[in-house]
């Protein structure tokens, strides 16, 4: 049976047991601070599970894409060294919202495997919860019953809190659960060694395949456990594990959801993967396979990653995605001798593969494949620089160990891994100090630890089982009643209050724009509301402080100055996407924004800079459209497949319900959550201050609007005025400033031939000062010369004969800044490079800089370090 086979005969079966079939959610979480990524199949039902929000139908069945590679659920390091982790895998799972529970549950698992699926009723093991006396939740003995029915007690285990009580994080819905493994090993192995004895012992042909939880309780911030509203069933199934049972192999890697990949890796590199079945491998054919299913497991959560709208970055889940990227890129580097990039060509095999599921990977096909390569190509960059750094760093090294120290400097300034440092420096016969690289580590998280790092305690429900509404689109004051508060620890804002109202008119952050802000007045005060966000379903208002009565009546006041003005960024966002897609083509998709009552910002798909004749179009475009006075037709409710038939446009990486909201502005239609203005007249203008990448094939403009578009001009009008002041009131000012250009122009082909030939005078005078030192033509000087003049006076004096290594100094108008000149036969032979001792000067003058191995220069703030500077060039010849 194929893998789709195995997907559709998973969703066929839950639908003929009355389950709805609902698609996966996004990778990337969005509205929910405690999870960085959808690490489960239940996480998109959270606020079902809370009582936050009503599902559309009380049995529910999916197959979630999950990424398990921070936080709690961890796999990343295991990845390729075994056969049965992934960082993204597929979760099929069926649930019950207060429906059925235990007795049913169970039942239905055990028919899907052995009865549709036909799995060997005797290499199954069940284990269930052993019970805890510390969480005071008791043995479970209806989920023994129960599997008493089907299978022997000697194929029941009983497990501990670790293995048989499930919980997504720290806090949230949790517990117990009733795993199912299956025994995959060969009959003469299974009467040696009992299965039983080999569940949840990491046996690679010992595995679980789908694990039953029974959500009864929430786990509260002091880590107390409470009792849910109802009892729920949250059934995780793991795909890739279930067709390596299906299609009797002994590894995920050797199932067809990984084989394509792995054919092409072949293709691709001319170096073969062998079969998990096939024992006794060579070590070198041990690290190919390793390398192989690395590569092959991390394209499919890059690729998908992208796909929802997570691109790579250096900050927070696109570090993550980059992290996964470069461990790829590494290890093919390292064992396939992959030294250009092609891991982006395995997005077009994965596009065909699950194209037909996940729509997204073959809509975002494009961008994933441009991105991937890009990222490819950089990495590759830095890891041959770090090669070249790390090899004057060993060359240096005294004794068998290389400083932690060393190694970190190479990884935090250049990404160079520490693992494939180590690994190198084995090769070489040295060791690295791993301890002073941890310690290294730590000072710099310390440095850098994040200061919007939120302690979230536990809500105080005022009124119980209240969920509020949202009244905003119609109103910026509504008669509200506080129905639950927190109090969060903000290292940025300090203490904050989260409170919850039955009506809300604050717009939460979504959608790119931001929160609003307003007051909420009582008879006896007022309490500033500086953000608005949105978690689990509810809308959290943020303040300071919390009302001294949190029990009275408030009139809940939204800023409406800062609403009109986001409303009116917010409205020009959806018709300069328009436009864009209008002046360069349908490609153009949004992949983020950001409205503020500022100013807007927008990223977009596009694989070229929009030049300036393309933005004046598309500016062009928008002012039309607000000259036309086109009036708001919004429409609440719409279904969504109505809604796109229609040409209503959908985000990428958003989660859409069944019934959407519709906003269309003439020929602009998108679905969108967000606040508009009632006629695009009210705009007033529209104007791009800046365009710019920000990824590979991304795109950003930033824009204004309304009076900061007036503001705007009125600054260029008044800088205009300055300039022809300056220019002592011309006429013609655009021909002053020309004229001034040109006269500019030939005085610095002047001074620049004086220079010139000041340093070619200067060279024979700075000849007598080079002194020999072991052999190498050694000068290290300031000079009274411009930073570009000391690299002619370099050159210069590097034609005098070999070995030269030369630093020369200038404080061109109090600026330091130190140049390196080495003869390429040090380079090669010395293992001197003008980069690293650049680097090294330029602490004396309190800056840095680098460049090629033979020529390298340094900037700095503190020029009077320069002495001490050229004092330790020396050094660097002992």
């Amino acid at each position: 049976m194929k893998s789709q086979d195995v997907r559709k005969q998973f969703l066929d079966f839950f639908q003929s047991k009355g389950h709805l079939i609902v698609p996966s959610a996004p990778i990337v979480l969005k509205d929910d601070p405690t999870l960085m990524f959808n690490n489960s199949g239940m996480a998109q039902f959270k606020e079902y599970f809370l009582g936050n929000a009503t599902p559309k139908s009380n049995r529910i069945a999916d197959t979630q894409k999950c990424l398990r590679v921070s936080g709690k659920h961890n796999d990343l390091e295991d990845v390729g060294f075994d056969t049965y982790h992934h960082t993204m895998f597929e979760m099929l799972g069926n649930w019950s919202f207060g429906d059925y529970f235990k007795k049913e549950a169970l039942p239905f698992a055990w028919e899907f495997l052995t009865e549709v699926l036909k799995l060997d009723k005797d290499r199954l093991y069940v284990s269930v919860f052993e019970g805890n006396e510390e969480e005071n939740v008791p043995f479970d003995q209806e989920a023994f019953d129960i599997w008493k029915q089907f299978v022997p007690e000697d194929h029941i285990i009983l497990g501990n809190k670790k293995d048989n009580f499930w919980e997504m994080g720290d806090q949230g819905p949790c517990g117990p659960c009733s795993e199912i493994h299956i025994d995959l090993r060969t009959n003469e192995e299974r009467a040696a060694v009992s299965g039983a004895s080999l569940v949840n012992a990491d046996h690679p042909q010992v595995v679980e395949i789908w694990n039953n939880v029974f959500m009864e309780f929430n786990r509260k911030a002091d880590g107390s456990l409470e009792k849910l509203p109802a009892q729920h069933v949250d059934t995780g199934m793991g795909f890739e594990r279930l067709c390596m049972a299906i299609q009797n192999v002994t590894s995920n890697y050797d199932t067809d959801v990984f084989t394509p990949l792995i054919a092409k890796v072949e293709e691709i590199t001319g170096l073969k993967y062998t079969s998990n079945e096939i024992k006794n491998i060579s070590e070198e054919q041990d690290k190919t396979n390793i390398a192989i299913r690395v590569i092959v497991d991390h394209v499919r959560a890059v690729a998908f990653a992208i796909a929802d709208g997570q691109l790579p970055s250096n900050t927070g889940a696109g570090y993550v995605i980059r992290r996964i990227l470069r461990r790829a890129i590494r290890y093919g580097f390292t064992f396939l001798d992959t030294k250009e990039p092609f891991i982006y060509k395995l997005v077009a095999v994965l596009a065909d593969q699950m194209g037909e599921f996940f729509p997204e990977i073959k809509s975002q096909q494009n961008l994933v494949t441009n991105v991937i390569r890009e990222e490819e190509a950089s990495f590759l960059r830095t890891l041959d620089q770090g090669l070249q750094l790390l090899e004057n760093v060993i060359s240096e090294t005294k004794g068998k160990e290389v400083a932690g120290a060393k190694a970190f400097e190479l990884y935090d300034t250049f990404g160079f891994p520490k693992d494939l440092t180590a690994l190198i420096l084995r090769e070489r016969g040295l060791a690295l100090d791993e301890a002073g690289f941890d310690v290294a580590m730590q000072e710099q998280k310390a440095r850098s630890r994040a200061a919007s790092e939120v302690s979230t305690e536990d809500w105080s429900v005022l009124v119980p089982g209240n969920v509020e509404t949202f009244v905003g689109y119609d109103k910026t004051e509504a008669d509200v009643k506080i129905t639950r508060i927190r109090k969060v620890d903000s290292k940025k804002d300090g203490v904050l209050y989260q409170i919850v109202v039955d009506k809300s008119p604050f717009y939460p952050e979504g959608g790119g724009q931001v929160g609003d802000k307003g007051t909420l007045v009582s008879a006896n005060e007022t309490i500033q509301i500086i953000d608005t966000k949105k978690e689990n379903n509810l809308i959290l208002l943020l303040a300071k402080q919390l009302p001294e009565n949190v029990n009275a009546s408030f009139v809940a006041k939204v800023n409406t100055d800062l609403r009109a003005a986001s409303a009116k960024n917010h409205s020009a966002t959806h018709l300069m996407h328009l436009a864009l897609r209008t002046v360069l083509g349908t490609h153009v998709e949004q992949k983020g924004s950001l409205v503020t009552p500022n100013n807007l910002r927008f990223d977009f798909s596009h694989f070229a800079k929009v030049t300036d004749e393309e933005l004046k179009q598309v500016e062009d475009f928008v002012n039309a459209r607000i000259q036309e006075q086109l009036p708001l037709i919004e429409r609440r409710d719409i279904p969504f497949a109505q809604a796109v038939a229609e040409g209503a446009m959908a985000l990428f990486g958003e989660k859409y319900g069944d019934s959407v909201r519709a906003i269309k502005f003439g020929d602009s239609m998108e679905l969108c959550g967000g606040i508009h203005v009632n006629n695009t007249a009210e705009i007033w203008s529209f104007k791009i201050v800046s365009e710019g990448a920000v990824a590979a094939g991304i795109r950003r403009i930033e824009a204004i609007t309304s009076d900061a578009v007036k503001k705007f001009y009125a600054t260029q009008e008044e800088l205009l005025s300055e300039i022809k002041i300056s220019l002592k009131n011309p006429q013609d000012a655009l021909k002053a400033v020309v004229a001034l250009q040109d006269d500019n122009a030939k005085l610095k082909k002047q001074l620049e031939s004086l220079l010139k030939d000041k340093a070619k005078n200067m060279k024979g005078d700075l000849a007598k000062e080079i002194q020999e030192i072991n052999g190498i033509q050694f000068l290290a000087k300031q000079v009274d010369l411009n930073p570009e003049g000391a690299k002619d006076l370099a050159y210069e004096l590097g034609t005098l004969g070999n070995n030269m290594f030369l630093v020369l100094a200038t404080a061109e108008e109090g600026k330091p800044m130190l140049s390196c000149y080495i003869s390429k036969e040090l380079v090669a032979d010395k293992n001197l490079n003008a980069g690293l001792v650049v680097r090294e000067l330029g602490k004396f003058i309190q800056g840095g800089g680098g460049g090629q191995p033979f020529f390298a220069t340094a900037g700095g703030k503190k020029a009077e370090g320069i002495p001490e500077a050229l004092v330790k060039a020396k050094d660097f010849l002992k």
